[in-house]
């Protein structure tokens, strides 16, 4: 248990966890409050409010633990008063020392048992304070200071004479004294101490503010308090006393005594300036020889008020005390003289005769502290530096910084960035300016998205910690003190958030370079370091000067006492001298150069700023890795080629060895000859070429794609520029960092280099974001189309790489497992090489790449590696943590600090901290484990050497003794792992995903899932559903009841049908997030699920139907489709996503229960059976008999279910009409993805309209006209509709439809037309049977022009001026006819024209709203536009041509495939597609599409693809499609004419 007895105030976090164990309070509030960094500091300010609305704590335990808080602290304080001396003791305690007859056996020989007690406590304590050394004796212009209970060496007495003697005055009392009677009590406790010492020839200093006995109760013998000092001059001025003291040689006493020294004492409680006054005695044997001192003692009588003095005695120091010399010892004392005199001279010639300094091997020492005892300095080592102000000769020497990696700096020199060492960093590198409120995480921030905001690892971060002169801002320089007060809060929180929770322990160390006097602030900068790094081991002091570090050395020697610290410090090496040394060893050569290729084959110089501000890309440069040191490559080259070929990702140093022959080449397989190709073949002029170019390679995990790719961006590098993106930024950053890299020193942005950029394992929406921002750059620049300025080299992991590869042969590479017969030679060869100079063991993934990962010999592989391993070592559960994790979830790891935490390992050493971990390893998981380091960050982590391999690991580790679902379970309650802080957001992402992240081919997975593929092996594998719903609800708890893992269980259980425990977990879910529309879609579903298990039963039953048996049916039912309308009402208000689920699962939902109420007895047997139906259904008053009771609560919302249906099935064709349909195959995978995804939506709303048709119609008469027959007139308008919906003729979108599936068609739509009336004009429709009427008139006449029964366009024209005159009410399908109908002919008047063109633009307008209001905060590539018709070369009708009419043209390529070559254009260029469309005449200004209208009105036109269009005033032509937003203009070409 952690020891509590110090003040509750000092705890650290663990110890307040063992208070609270201690009292008694829940684990899951002591984890809470451990997990929030709560230490005695914190503790001691909360109060219940807090711990209610912070935490989360029942009002009991809050008010519990704040009582339990206040009566320890009282309790506390209470000893506290007991043990503090009063005033009173403190005077008499000083009056015993003022008499020098007073001794150890006059005190009181009783102590009572409390007392006793007091002192043992007392001793305790004092073995809990840490020690000090006193300041340097008699040294002038010492910087030094003392730190608050720290303690010094007892009182001694003299021992060789030029050791000084020491004597200790608490002085508390006395320092609050009057001038007068201050400086007699000072001058007397000097006289006494320094005619003592100068009487035995002893060198002494005595110690004002240190308690000097053990009487001070509260505190120990030597400790440092202080004392207040308002005037030093009084204390320097006490000192004339010598003369009204001292009768005879005055002067030489004078000449001892040195003036008082003031010690300041460092207070981390307290602001209040305290110091220790401290006076030297130094009786040189030339001033003191054959003399004897006597004194008379000032005193200050309170009875005369005035100082008196005692009478004349000789004093002596015998041990630690100064008493007087008796009379009967005064003769021998002065026969002794001699002696003493002859003793002190024999010192005096020691003293100067000692050995001169053994010079030390700095530059070995300071080598051995900055690489951590290895040879070089690691590439991948974070320095903080912590300095204070430079000397200007000093920053010609900073080179070594230059090349370091620099996390942060802590710099105290308000004017380094004006002239200090900012100004030489920034000549190199670009650095962020920061305060040290910068550095204040909000609570509700990760600490990723913290690492972004400040652009952590990407720049250095450089904080101002005491104001910056040239900065214009509130941060100004302040002295000691205020930083103490103002800044000191917010210095410790930046450093315990950089080295609690983003920097693990080992990835860094902390640089103290002192070149100026140190200050308090820095002093306070070491503790924070050295309190929240837990020790020292990975500080380093640099200080060229001994003064300087002086009194850092006094501060931190109480820390970690002077051994450690003279350790760990380099002191008296000139900055020149640590700049040539640590440059020597540093893997890279200062200052190099790098160079890129220009447009005219030379080079230019790349600058380093230029570089670091283009921070999303890793640019390759001509020289790449030439700057790599010759003694790192020799030193280093086997490590880095093992590395690669054990499993290791491809790293650039490993071709540059290659290509420089210190190793064999690397492969090139069949792939990269593929890719060089498609290259080749894009680099070669075409005028049809687009400015971004793609190149896909699709790799099976672990098969070498990586490798392909960037050996593809290395041959290359001469000839373009390349490089790889960094992940996690957004692509508009990333685009705009690609443009400046192609013009990077380039004059003409016309004549650039092509840029080659690699995107490794990103989603496809991501790939089309970067392609449009990068064309909408190169739009801007106006650079002339076909030039070539960026190759996107998308390098994505697939499970069937060879299906991508025949879906687009000339854009996609496939890399597999399997080898081609000319790669199996390379590899053969290859193989035989490398096990000449590696064991197979240590080359393991290239020996398995060579066997193509069969099957067989990665179970023999395995099967051998586990022979002998211990399956119940903590080692052996690791591996089995990593192997599910590395089974189940892509790219997952553990982070190397995480593996310590569960191996309990404890490095003292930062130096031997890889060696340690690895040691801690066992055989089989040195092989199997893979060391990764994070580009970005450095921190390392681990994995299996391959997926395959980890599969089979698990599978065989586990054999018949344990599940994967009790090892899922096992990894859930490791309390290490779930806790540990460092890598805490990823870790967690992992296991997260573990349990619900589902499996999709798009993101790479071998198949898409219902669940995570964890639980579908839980249910499926191990048959255990029941085992999968006890993880998740174990999971559930763990995440702090995440309401996604709610979802997952609702899903999980109606999935088994347990539907009441489905409800209850959509229903926890939908508690916490009310307004997610997928949780409430899940909801709406665990009804729709249980309804269809209740209508099974029924059909099962073969039972009559009836009300009663159905009402429980009936009533779920109707509660899916009230919660699938909740789901609806979310998903509209939400305006970051679209989730339409909620309609389609209310309209099949409704289509189910009509089927249902249909075939109850009560309607299905009897001749007018569904007349009966509809008229209860449809009639508001009307209940039959049989119904009436059993369904009493369900008739008013059964009697709106006709009216509910037609809204959902008209927002689906509304919202089909706006949209492309075959965009979001790659959507992101989230937990918030809708339960039932509809793969056909068009076809889907076609069935179901007709399906809605049918339950409200008879199908008696929709069979009639089928068969050509005619139907009864007498039919309602209702009636009509209904037979009309049954026909496909329900809304616009099934209409539509019919023009894709033209199977009797035809004979569909002019029955549909013939229900309507035969004058329309007169029939005074409703807007959406004016809607339908008109799209089924132009449907019918592009199936078939030379029909009769086809409208003329002019009576369509006519029918549509009974569309509102406001067109805020018009419907959308209202407004998009009005565009079609009424656009202009050629053959118009002038004034047809102009009121035709007044007629679309003002349904233009109102379109423009309604699109945005639709397409809601959504990128362009979620919700694209979809273009209907196009404007044709016919008259009427006939110049209306359906998309779908040219689309043959596409034919036989994937769906995404076909939309881009739409997109970008190149369909568009097709011969019979020219034939078809009407070449309209337009131009643009400044980005903008217009054509002229009548009287030379512009007309404006939204572009299809913005970046076609060209950014100057052009006169264009192009194709005019229109769409639910308005006209837009395709395939634009800069042309006078067609």
């Amino acid at each position: 248990m952690d020891k509590l007895d110090q003040s509750p105030k000092s705890w650290t976090e663990s110890q307040v966890s063992t208070w609270l164990r201690s009292i008694g309070v829940k684990e899951q509030y002591i984890e809470k409050l451990y997990e929030e960094e709560v230490d005695g500091r914190i503790l001691v300010t909360l109060d219940v409010a807090f711990l209610k609305t912070e935490f989360c704590m029942k009002s009991g335990p809050a008010h519990y633990i704040i009582q339990k808080r206040d009566e320890l602290i009282n309790s506390k304080q209470k000893s506290q008063e007991k043990k503090k001396p009063t005033k009173t003791e403190l005077e008499q305690k000083n009056n015993q020392n003022q008499c020098p007859s007073t001794t150890s056996e006059s005190r009181p020989p009783h102590i009572p048992g409390r007392d006793q007690d007091a002192i043992k406590e007392r001793e305790r304590e004092s073995t809990l304070k840490e020690d000090c050394r006193p300041r340097p004796f008699d040294q002038e212009g010492i910087d030094f200071i003392y730190v608050k209970h720290r303690v010094l060496q007892p009182e001694s007495g003299a021992f060789n004479l030029t050791a000084p003697c020491h004597e200790f005055k608490s002085f508390s009392v006395a320092a609050g004294l009057d001038r007068t009677r201050l400086q007699a009590k000072f001058a007397k406790e000097i006289l006494k101490f320094a005619t003592g010492c100068m009487n035995i020839r002893t060198n002494g200093t005595i110690h004002f503010g240190v308690m000097d006995s053990k009487e001070d109760t509260g505190y120990v013998h030597g400790e440092i308090i202080g004392i207040p000092v308002k005037e030093k001059d009084i204390y320097v001025d006490a000192l004339d006393y010598i003369e009204k003291s001292i009768s005879s040689d005055k002067e030489h006493v004078r000449q001892c005594v040195r003036p008082p020294r003031f010690i300041e004492v460092m207070d981390q409680e307290s602001t209040e300036k305290m110091y220790v006054v401290e006076v030297d005695i130094v009786p040189l044997l030339s001033i003191v020889k054959s003399k004897v001192y006597a004194v008379r003692l000032p005193n200050f009588k309170e009875e005369t008020n005035k100082v008196e003095y005692e009478k004349e005695t000789i004093l002596r120091r015998v041990g630690s005390k100064t008493e007087p010399v008796s009379d009967k010892d005064l003769c021998d004392f002065y026969q002794r003289v001699k002696d003493r005199d002859a003793l002190r001279e024999e010192a005096e010639k020691n003293q100067f005769l000692s050995a001169p300094d053994f010079c030390k091997d700095l530059g070995r020492k300071l080598t051995m502290l900055m690489t951590s005892g290895k040879k070089f300095m690691e590439k991948e080592k974070w320095f903080i530096l912590v300095t204070n102000r430079f000397k200007p000769e000093d920053l010609c020497s900073v080179d070594w910084l230059v090349n370091m990696n620099i996390f942060c700096v802590f710099d105290f020199d308000p004017d380094s960035k004006v002239s200090g060492l900012c100004s030489k960093y920034l000549e190199h590198h670009v650095a962020n300016m920061h305060s040290l409120q910068s550095y204040r995480k909000s609570g509700d921030m990760t600490i990723k998205e913290f690492t972004i905001d400040l652009h952590l690892f990407e720049q250095t971060s450089w904080i101002f910690c005491n104001g910056q002169t040239d900065f214009k801002g509130s941060e100004t320089p302040c002295d000691e003190m205020t930083w103490i007060k103002t800044k000191m809060t917010f210095f410790s929180e930046a450093v315990s958030l950089i080295c609690k929770q983003i920097l693990p322990k080992g990835t860094f160390q902390v640089l103290f370079l002192l070149t100026s006097p140190v200050e308090k602030p820095l002093l306070h900068t070491f503790y924070e370091f050295f309190r929240d790094m837990e020790g020292h081991e990975d500080i380093i002091c640099i200080c060229e000067s001994q003064k300087n570090f002086q009194k850092w050395q006094s501060f931190a020697e109480g820390s970690c006492g002077t051994e450690t610290v003279n350790n760990s410090s380099v002191v008296g090496m000139k900055m020149s001298h640590i700049n040539a040394t640590l440059q020597l060893i540093q893997p890279v050569k200062a200052c190099a150069s790098k160079h890129l290729p220009i447009f005219v084959k030379g080079t230019c110089l790349l600058e380093t700023q230029v570089e670091e501000q283009m921070y999303s890309l890793e640019i390759v440069t001509v020289n790449h890795c030439d700057e790599t040191s010759e003694d790192f490559i020799c030193e280093e080259k086997a490590n880095i080629e093992q590395q690669f070929y054990h499993g290791g990702r491809v790293n650039w140093l490993n071709f540059w060895l290659a290509e420089h022959k210190y190793v064999g080449e690397v492969i090139e397989r069949d792939a990269y000859h593929e890719v060089s190709k498609f290259l080749n073949d894009a680099l070669k002029w075409n005028a049809d070429e687009t400015p971004v170019n793609s190149i896909n390679i699709y790799h099976h995990p672990g098969s070498g794609g990586s490798t392909v790719a960037r050996l593809v961006l290395w041959n290359n590098r001469r000839d373009l520029r390349c490089a790889v993106v960094k992940p996690s930024y957004p692509a508009g950053v990333v685009a705009q960092h690609a443009v400046e890299l192609r013009e990077y020193e380039e004059k003409d942005p016309h004549r650039c280099l092509p840029v080659l950029l690699l995107i490794e394992d990103s989603e496809k929406e991501y790939l089309d974001d970067l392609r449009n921002e990068l064309e909408v750059a190169v739009n801007t620049k106006r650079i002339q189309f076909g030039t070539l300025c960026f190759i996107l080299l998308s390098c994505r992991r697939s499970y069937d790489p060879e299906r991508k590869c025949k879906e687009s042969p000339l854009q996609n590479v496939s890399v597999t497992h399997k080898l081609s017969r000319q790669e199996k030679r390379k590899f053969s060869g290859k193989r035989q090489t490398l096990e000449e100079r590696y064991e197979p063991d240590f080359i393991l993934t290239f020996v398995l790449m060579s066997e193509e990962f069969n099957v067989d010999y990665v179970q023999q592989f395995v099967e051998h590696l586990l022979e002998g391993i211990d399956r119940k070592s903590v080692v052996t559960r690791l591996i089995l943590y990593v192997a599910l994790l590395n089974t189940y979830v892509q790219n997952s790891f553990i982070s190397q600090s995480h593996c310590e935490a569960l191996l309990a390992l404890t490095i003292h050493l930062e130096r031997f901290h890889q060696h340690e971990f690895e040691k801690s390893l066992s055989p089989q998981a040195k092989l199997v484990f893979l060391h990764l380091r994070d580009d970005k960050t450095h921190i390392e982590s681990i994995r299996i050497i391959h997926p395959l391999v980890a599969k089979e690991i698990l599978l065989q580790l586990l054999g018949s003794q344990q599940t994967q679902s009790s090892l899922a379970m096992d990894l859930l309650h490791e309390n290490v792992l779930f806790e540990h802080r460092f890598g805490r957001e990823e870790y967690l992402s992992f296991l997260r995903a573990l349990f619900i992240r589902r499996a999709r081919i798009s993101k790479g997975d071998k198949y898409d899932s219902f669940f995570s593929p964890l639980i579908e092996h839980v249910c499926e594998n191990e048959k255990s559903p029941d085992k999968a719903i006890e993880l998740l609800e174990e999971a559930f708890q763990r995440f702090t009841q995440n309401p996604f893992f709610a979802q997952q269980l609702a899903r999980l259980h109606y999935t088994y049908e347990k539907f009441e425990e489905a409800k209850h977990w959509a229903e926890t879910a939908a508690k916490q997030l009310p307004n997610n529309s997928y949780i409430l879609d899940t909801k709406g579903q665990v009804y729709k699920k249980w309804f269809q298990a209740k209508y099974k039963a029924i059909e099962n039953d073969n039972k009559p139907k009836t009300a009663q048996n159905t009402a429980g049916a009936v009533e779920t039912a109707l509660k899916a489709i009230e919660c699938f309308q909740e789901c609806e009402k979310a998903a509209e208000a939400d305006i970051e996503t679209m989730n339409s689920s909620g309609f389609f699962s209310e309209v099949e939902v409704g289509c189910s229960l009509l089927k249902l109420i249909t075939s109850l007895d009560v309607f299905a047997n009897r001749a007018s059976g569904h007349s009966e139906c509809m008229k209860y259904l449809l009639t508001p008053d009307y209940i039959p008999e049989g119904v009436e009771g059993p369904w009493e609560p369900f008739h008013g919302r059964l009697k709106k279910l006709h009216k509910t249906m037609q809204d959902a099935l008209e927002w689906i064709s509304e919202d089909l009409s706006y949209f492309q349909t075959d965009i979001g195959a790659d959507e992101e995978e989230t937990p918030e993805s809708p339960e039932e995804k509809i793969s056909h939506p068009l076809t889907w709303l076609a069935k179901k309209s007709s399906e809605y048709g049918k339950y409200f119609s008879e199908s008696y008469f929709t069979a009639l006209l089928k068969k050509g027959q005619s139907i009864p007139a007498n039919l309602t308008p209702f009636q009509k509709r209904m037979i009309i919906c049954h026909l496909g003729g329900g809304n616009v979108t099934s209409i539509l439809s019919k023009l894709s599936d033209q199977r009797d068609a035809v004979h569909l739509l002019q029955s549909m037309l013939s229900l309507y009336p035969s004058n329309p004009v007169k029939a005074k429709f409703g807007q959406r049977d004016i809607v339908n009427y008109i799209v089924a008139h132009i449907s019918l006449n592009c199936l078939s022009p030379q029909t009769q029964k086809v409208a003329p366009l002019k009576d369509l024209q006519a029918l549509c001026r009974q569309f509102p005159s406001d067109k805020r009410k018009c419907l959308p399908s209202a407004l998009f006819l009005l565009t079609l109908l009424f656009w202009p002919e050629d053959h118009d008047t002038e004034l047809e024209k102009e009121t035709k063109y007044e007629i679309v633009q003002s349904a233009v307008e109102h379109m423009e709203k309604g699109y945005w209001t639709k397409k809601k905060d959504l990128p362009p590539r979620r919700r694209r536009i979809y273009t209907h018709f196009f404007l044709g070369n016919g008259n009427g009708l006939d110049k209306f041509v359906h998309k779908r009419k040219f689309e043959s043209v596409t034919k036989g390529i994937s769906v995404s495939e076909k939309r881009m070559k739409w997109f970008r254009g190149e369909a568009w260029k097709k011969p019979e597609i020219a034939k078809m469309l009407k070449c309209v005449s337009g131009w643009t200004e400044d980005g903008a599409v217009y054509l002229e209208g009548p009287q030379k009105k512009k007309f404006s036109i939204v572009p299809l693809h913005v970046p076609s269009v060209p950014h100057g005033n052009e006169n264009i032509t192009f194709y005019l499609g229109f769409t639910f937003r308005g006209p837009v203009a395709c395939n634009i070409v800069v042309k006078s004419c067609c």
